[in-house]
């Protein structure tokens, strides 16, 4: 229990998919389920196009019943699916660190290049 806190991202497996959400395992003592409303911002209409039994995925704690062992999950705004053959690692949320500091690094570039 030690890992898994409320806001924390961890990895879990995939132990089923639903027409309302899909199951994780996240450790041998807690499971979780992704509603459907926290898979993604967008209409979902087939949840089996954003995940598969047996995979390993991030997910998002939102909430943890200890007396259950039973956690409520989020994927929404995650790079969530783990590509293990990809050359790009990303980031569990994605590139949005990228995407924060690519004004700045624009910025010095061009007075950079003023410079000249």
């Amino acid at each position: 229990m030690d890992d898994l806190k409320v806001g924390s991202v961890v990895k879990g497996e995939v132990t089923g998919i639903e027409s309302y959400g899909i199951f994780v395992r996240l450790n041998e003592n807690f499971s979780g389920l992704v509603h459907i409303s926290e898979i993604s911002e967008k209409f979902v209409k087939d949840i089996t196009k954003y995940a598969d039994v047996g995979e390993v995925i991030y997910v998002e704690i939102k909430e943890i019943n200890k007396e259950t062992n039973k956690c409520i999950l989020s994927v929404k705004d995650l790079n969530y699916r783990i590509d293990e053959n990809s050359k790009v690692k990303e980031s569990v949320r994605g590139f949005s660190p990228l995407k924060q500091h690519l004004p700045e690094w624009i910025e010095q570039k061009y007075n950079e290049i003023h410079k000249k």
